[in-house]
């Protein structure tokens, strides 16, 4: 009997040297994910291939998500349209505690820092014929831009 416990130390030593990398991609579809839970942004945005993706019917979490990994630290650039009426600096916070703690939960590794960018408004139907230029983000939502 103690030469199988000396056998299971032995392999409990060996797998002090085992890995658990977690991928940016996949730490950007959590944080995707938690963000679609915050009131107030109307959704992420992405590039022309994010667009290209959503065209083609496949729902692109991590659309408007940038992660870079610092060993075990993570910084997160989000891209986001906030519905108009939303108050900016509350949703931002809100987004950014909510990102933070999902993905901390999720996958063990450290939030460092969240930088929200708010890239649009996003504009009810009602009240986007006001003469301001409107466009339509990557969602099909209408967005107002400033010109």
């Amino acid at each position: 009997m103690s030469q199988s416990s000396n056998k299971n130390l032995s392999k409990k030593k060996d797998r002090s040297r085992d890995q658990i990398r977690i991928s940016p991609e996949v730490i950007s579809v959590i944080a995707g994910i938690a963000v679609q839970e915050v009131a107030g942004v109307a959704g992420m945005s992405g590039g022309i291939v994010d667009g290209i993706a959503q065209r083609l019917g496949r729902k692109d979490f991590s659309k408007g998500i940038k992660v870079t990994l610092e060993e075990e630290n993570v910084l997160l650039d989000l891209n986001v349209v906030i519905d108009y009426g939303a108050p900016l600096m509350e949703t931002a916070e809100t987004l950014k505690q909510k990102v933070r703690a999902t993905v901390e939960e999720v996958t063990g590794l450290t939030v460092a820092a969240i930088n929200v960018n708010v890239t649009a408004v996003n504009m009810p139907k009602e009240k986007a014929g006001d003469g301001a230029q409107e466009e339509q983000d990557d969602s099909g939502d209408e967005i107002k831009t400033a010109d």
